[in-house]
This record gives structure tokens, sequence and C-alpha cells, in this order.
């Protein structure tokens, strides 16, 4: 009697899930990221990879190549939203990359932003040289993910696979 009952409140507990328990469970694909650097002169750069909502708006950090929180602020864009929406970034960041160098990362993407209007930002900054607020862009897509994607600053270019 006692297993059945256990087994019932299990039941209830399960059909009377909140949404955002249910949210918390969101189904992601991982995809390993390669960015290969242009051959620039100077420190390594600083680089944050955004998902962008389909309004244009930040929505998520997925990726930081810079260890040192003292300069995310040379990450102009970026930091203004992660100042007005802090979030835990510290199981996320990495090394800086420098110039000629690329960086291998893996992200978690939710899948169901793939093919529903977002993209990915890629924002770079290298210390006492210029600051590019969307070095690459690249549509969150399924095309845009398995092809090569050129930058226009310090990144020459990023390839995406499946993990």
């Amino acid at each position: 009697m006692s297993s059945l009952f256990k087994t019932a409140l299990l039941l209830v507990a399960l059909l009377w899930a909140s949404p955002s328990d249910v949210m918390a469970q969101k189904a992601t694909s991982k995809y390993r990221c390669m960015i290969q650097m242009t051959n620039y002169m100077g420190e390594g750069a600083y680089v944050v990879i955004s998902l962008i909502n389909p309004k244009g708006a930040y929505e998520k950090t997925l990726y930081v190549l810079g260890p040192d929180k003292e300069w995310y602020n040379t990450l102009k864009k970026w930091h203004q939203f992660q100042s007005k929406k802090p979030s835990n970034i510290s199981a996320i960041t990495g090394a800086s990359v420098t110039g000629g160098d690329r960086a291998v990362n893996v992200l978690d993407i939710e899948t169901s932003k793939i093919n529903a209007g977002y993209k990915l930002r890629f924002e770079s900054a290298v210390e006492d040289n210029k600051y590019h607020a969307a070095d690459l862009e690249i549509p969150l897509t399924t095309a845009g993910l398995s092809a090569k994607s050129e930058g226009t600053g310090y990144i020459r270019y990023v390839r995406f696979s499946p993990n």
C-alpha cells in the first residue's frame, strides 16, 4: 500500500509541475566552435559569444574568452547587458586568444532557438586597440552553423561542428 501511495504522489507532483519547472529542462545541442584569429599585433583578444534574440537584443552569454573581469568593460555593449542582467559566467569563461591563434570551445545552444530568428554575435576587444561590437554575427540556423563565417575585426573566421 505504501508504494502505491508513493507512486500516486509522484504522479500528482509530475502533473502539477509548474511551467518554470518544465522550462528548466530545455533541450540543448552542443556545438564545437572554432575561432581563427587574424594576425594582428597586440595583447590577447577578449571575445564574447552572445545569443541575440529576433528583436536584436542580448538574451544570453554563451561563452567569454578572457579570464580577467577587470577588462570586461572593454566589451562595451555586452558589458552593459551583463551589468543590467548579471549572470554567473564562471563556467563559460576561458583564456583570451592572441593574433594568429585559434580557440576551440563547446557551446550549449537551446535547440528551440535554432531556425527561430536568433543569431550569434561575436564581440571583440584588444587592449589599446579598436573595439568591434559585432566582429561577426551568424544567423542561428542550420545553414549558419554549418558554414564558415568571416569576421570583420580580430576574428578571421568561425566554424561550428556538432559535438
